[in-house]
């Protein structure tokens, strides 16, 4: 392996690390938006036909809301990244089982649209960046 080999490896090594960075940043960054967009068509009807907004009001539940859904970010396209489609079950359990003592209050919608949205948004974004790689680098 020469000098240039060396050298043509490593920059498409930095390549990929800066545009995988630049796609966990892009879905870190418009998760919360993409999420708050679609839950604000989703609503609930009392009986006297009034909508209510549906995303709870304490602060507290949507703090634990976001750091969740921003690991999930993390871990759902680095596990459809690596092939790890198993891995994909557990977060969603293990996401459930945290958030199961919320799911038990009136927002319910709120915790399951949320989970959803949230979910499909990043694995969509894992397919995309599954793909770029191996179209661009060819491997993955």
């Amino acid at each position: 392996m020469g000098f240039e080999n060396i050298l043509d490896y490593i920059h498409t090594y930095w390549q990929s690390v800066l545009l995988i960075s630049i796609c966990y940043l892009f879905l870190i960054l418009t998760s919360g938006s993409v999420l708050k967009f679609i839950l604000s068509y989703v609503s609930t009807k009392r009986k006297n036909e009034v909508q209510e907004d549906v995303i709870p009001a304490d602060s507290k539940i949507r703090d634990t809301g976001v750091i969740v859904g921003k690991c999930e970010n993390l871990l759902i396209p680095t596990s459809i990244i690596l092939d790890a489609y198993t891995a994909l079950a557990i977060i969603f359990t293990a996401k459930t089982i945290v958030r199961a003592e919320d799911m038990k209050s009136e927002n319910t919608l709120y915790f399951l649209a949320g989970t959803m949205i949230n979910f499909t948004y990043s694995v969509c974004i894992g397919i995309i960046m599954k793909m770029i790689i191996y179209i661009y680098f060819g491997y993955g």
